[in-house]
């Protein structure tokens, strides 16, 4: 079996021969994959525990940006940004096959605004340095318009064009959880950690879990555990120590997408600052187009977070100011929100306002010896896994060995490719292998969706596929396809539906799964698709 494939079954045997491991990972986002990267890729014995899919949280509902941030230097937070824009260059060299420029637009409509910004842009590009994706420059009214035929001209005086990064998120985290396995690290799905074990001294040395697919009980030992849950992160710390503050406040981001024919351009249009301060982003992505990302306060943390009616509506009258075309509420193929992680001071009051928060990573360690690491973004996670694993070393009194992510290329990047599909380059080296299951066995190229015959559509998948997801990137579930392996549930969530029973059935002959298995599954992905295809939520 070629390194990198991830295997349950394979993991399981492994964990069951492991006395103690150097580090424990608990939670399969960015963070928590990125550590187990770095901490794996220097030779520490790693182990990552993720209680549902690998980035079935936060991780796989972003803007799908690479960026510095341009709203954070409104803030002055110069360092935040440019961390973040040295770190958007390494993924592009290091995940070629996912991350790409993209080019970014703001209209302007006040010529004091536009130098406000035209000065913004030009600091942006230059804390890049050499890692710069592109110079801005000032575009006239009329290309701003030959650009963007929808959007709406009156007061137009022209616009900025900058140039940021995109990429595919969920598919970014598996290739993560790939490259993690090449250098010897082990990662299981659906392994939820249900208390922290403690020895001599109070210090954390473990963790009891449970496999949630045979409910058996682990004991697992290891020198030094990490939590890097999210969202989730006071849930673990009360473990550690049940009178813990609350530490974490959720905010949502909520997203809807739209056919392309609302937005036709290849470039994305920024709205710098909407009717309540928010930055809107109007991405293409995949032959649709993006729409978000709202900011609003949520009491308590949910794994799957439902859209708010008024999120919808803000998003939609924002749209509706700027471009011609306007979408209504039945013209949404897919809506979907996810968690930010804020972390918030223990001895401070809390901001009314999400974006007063500060989206810089905290790292701490208990008086146990517990590592949390809190906060961050997707762009930043190589750097963030760095400051965790070398406080870990710290702290477990680990042989000291330096970081190698920053050259580390991700996996499905090392490859050649003969055109730039999107539907076969975000495999990369992959590509060559199922493409092999196809040859094998023909009937395996039958399209899921009959009328999507052709790969330029990004609904195009097909049965191989879905055998190469199950087989090799631990896809366990319906949802796990159609959601992170597909991003079919993101970009069209009846689509998605429809399809649901004939991955089902794939899925369950390849697993050794009854025909109760297979209904169950179909019941429970059309339950939560239900929640994205917004007209009839």
């Amino acid at each position: 079996m070629m390194k990198g494939f991830l295997n349950r079954d394979r993991f399981l045997n492994i964990l069951e021969n492991v006395n103690i491991w150097d580090i424990i990972i608990i939670g399969g986002g960015a963070t928590g994959l990125g550590i187990a990267l770095d901490s794996s890729s220097r030779g520490y014995k790693t182990l990552l525990l993720e209680q549902s899919d690998f980035s079935k949280g936060t991780s796989s509902r972003s803007t799908k940006l690479v960026h510095g941030g341009i709203r954070y230097l409104s803030q002055g937070n110069i360092k935040l940004v440019y961390e973040a824009l040295q770190e958007r260059g390494l993924l592009l060299k290091n995940a070629p096959h996912l991350v790409k420029k993209q080019k970014f637009i703001i209209p302007i409509f006040s010529w004091k605004m536009g130098i406000l910004y035209w000065t913004g842009l030009k600091l942006y590009e230059c804390l890049s340095g050499s890692l710069s994706f592109g110079k801005s420059q000032f575009l006239s009214k009329n290309e701003i318009i030959k650009n963007f035929p929808e959007l709406k001209t009156n007061n137009l005086k022209g616009g900025i064009l900058y140039y940021d990064g995109q990429f595919d998120d969920a598919r970014l985290a598996i290739n993560l959880a790939q490259t993690c396995v090449q250098k010897g690290g082990i990662l299981l799905n659906y392994f939820q950690v249900k208390n922290l074990i403690k020895k001599v001294g109070n210090r954390v040395s473990g963790v009891v879990a449970y496999d949630l697919e045979t409910q058996k009980k682990y004991s697992i030992y290891s020198k030094i555990v990490i939590n890097a849950t999210g969202v989730f992160s006071d849930s673990i710390s009360r473990m550690d120590e049940s009178e813990c503050p609350i530490l974490i406040k959720p905010s949502q981001g909520t997203h809807i997408v739209l056919n392309k024919s609302f937005f036709s351009s290849s470039n994305a249009v920024v709205i710098p600052k909407t009717s309540d301060g928010r930055i809107l982003f109007c991405v293409p992505w995949y032959n649709h187009v993006l729409v978000g990302t709202t900011d609003t306060f949520l009491k308590k943390s949910v794994l799957e977070p439902k859209p708010l009616e008024e999120e919808i509506d803000f998003i939609l009258q924002t749209f509706n100011k700027y471009f011609v075309s306007p979408p209504k509420k039945t013209d949404i193929l897919s809506a979907f929100s996810g968690l930010r992680p804020l972390f918030v001071s223990s001895d401070s009051s809390v901001s009314t306002k999400t974006k007063d928060i500060s989206r810089s990573h905290k790292l701490m360690i208990s008086s146990s010896g517990l590592i949390s690491i809190i906060g961050g973004k997707w762009t930043t996670y190589r750097k963030m896994a760095e400051e965790t694993v070398n406080k870990a070393i710290e702290i477990g009194k680990l042989d000291k060995i330096p970081s190698i992510t920053k050259n580390i290329r991700i996996y499905g990047s090392n490859y050649s490719y003969k055109n730039e599909n999107y539907h076969w380059k975000k495999y990369g080296e992959d590509e060559y292998h199922i493409k092999k299951l196809i040859e094998e066995n023909p009937l395996l190229e039958t399209p899921l969706i009959p009328k999507y015959q052709n790969a330029t559509s990004y609904y195009y998948c097909t049965e191989a596929e879905v055998i190469w997801m199950v087989r090799y990137e631990m896809a366990r579930t319906v949802e796990d396809v159609l959601a992170r392996r597909f991003r079919l549930l993101f970009l069209n969530a009846k689509e998605a539906i429809n399809i649901a029973p004939r991955v089902a059935k794939l899925m369950a002959k390849e697993l050794s799964k009854d025909e109760k298995w297979e209904k169950s599954q179909i019941a429970a992905f059309k339950k939560l698709a239900v929640r994205y295809y917004y007209p009839i939520a």
